[in-house]
């Protein structure tokens, strides 16, 4: 048996990676795991315990004992180590929590990391650490499937230049370079529509949302900001997107790039190596982080190179992508 650990991700209101993750996991393995908090398990020596959570002994008392006693075996899905290389622009909590999270991982059996990049991090850890004994580190390709929505066989580029961004409003997701590099190519002339689509940071995210309400005062037809997009008007602003943009900083795995080409929607990205472990099979256009003058040539070229657009539209919906239910076999066949 798997018992699944959903001790916060199945009370969460707010749709994150992480709860992305552990929803799309958990109903991938169907009837092979049991879900539910890990005090509440009693698992058999040969059951295994996988968790894609994150997590602490300060969160969870007594969790570190559990980890020692070793009552089952151990699994878990590692995802970044982004609050220890951005501690700036992350929650307290998660910065707080995250050295000690690392190194519990160390006395699990088995870790799949969503990248090559997030793997490295995770073993370059450990060996800062001087920890020895470590677990076997795999990669986990994630699924692009977000909302099982099947793949069209083709798409055909929207005459009216939309773009799209998707993700928490805060300055990892670097949506303020996003704003001034789009209220320069307007104040040019360019015509194109911008839409956000996120719930805003509570920690950092509030300067970028001021940032929107006062370019909205000037740019109320071109720049559109949807907090809380439900499902339909998400599917809808997908189907009407040119590209997706994606100007982060640092990442994990990236699904929104993943995710955006699911749907045949090219997607222009940060050159960052966990990004280019997906964007360079096609339907991606990279350019370099924080690069105010790329973006800005960038984003002109999407806009106003149908050819471009085309193009990657072309890729976008024809290469093979990764899906939920290949994730959870992986992990079925290897946790027997």
């Amino acid at each position: 048996m798997i018992f699944f650990d959903t001790t916060k991700t199945g009370d969460a209101r707010h749709r994150s990676g992480l709860t992305r993750v552990s929803a799309r996991l958990r109903a991938g393995l169907g009837s092979a795991a049991t879900g539910g908090a890990w005090h509440a398990i009693t698992p058999q020596h040969d059951d295994w315990f996988l968790t894609t959570e994150l997590f602490s002994e300060e969160e969870r008392p007594g969790f570190t004992a559990f980890l020692a006693a070793r009552r089952c075996r151990l699994a878990a899905v590692f995802h970044d180590a982004i609050p220890l290389k951005h501690p700036h622009i992350t929650w307290p909590q998660s910065v707080a929590r995250h050295p000690g999270y690392m190194k519990l991982l160390a006395r699990f059996d088995r870790v799949w990391a969503v990248s090559q990049a997030s793997r490295e991090e995770l073993l370059g850890f450990w060996r800062w650490q001087g920890v020895e004994q470590v677990p076997p580190v795999d990669v986990l390709p994630l699924g692009a499937d977000f909302d099982g929505t099947p793949r069209g066989a083709s798409r055909l580029v929207p005459a009216i230049p939309w773009l799209l961004c998707v993700g928490i409003i805060e300055p990892r997701k670097n949506q303020a370079l996003l704003l001034d590099v789009c209220a320069q190519l307007w104040a040019e002339g360019l015509a194109f529509e911008l839409h956000l689509v996120g719930r805003v940071n509570p920690h950092f995210g509030r300067p970028i949302a001021a940032q929107i309400k006062q370019l909205r005062r000037t740019h109320r037809d071109t720049l559109h900001f949807h907090e809380a997009a439900d499902d339909a008007t998400l599917a809808h602003l997908y189907a009407m997107a040119r590209a997706t943009v994606f100007p982060t900083i640092a990442e994990g795995c990236g699904l929104p790039l993943l995710e955006s080409l699911w749907r045949g929607v090219p997607c222009v990205c940060s050159d960052l190596p966990v990004l280019r472990e997906n964007a360079d099979s096609g339907g991606c256009l990279p350019v370099p982080p924080n690069d105010s003058a790329a973006w800005k040539d960038a984003l002109r070229r999407i806009v106003t190179d149908d050819a471009l657009a085309n193009r990657l539209t072309r890729e976008a919906t024809a290469r093979p992508l990764p899906t939920w239910q290949a994730a959870a076999n992986t992990l079925a066949a290897a946790l027997r």
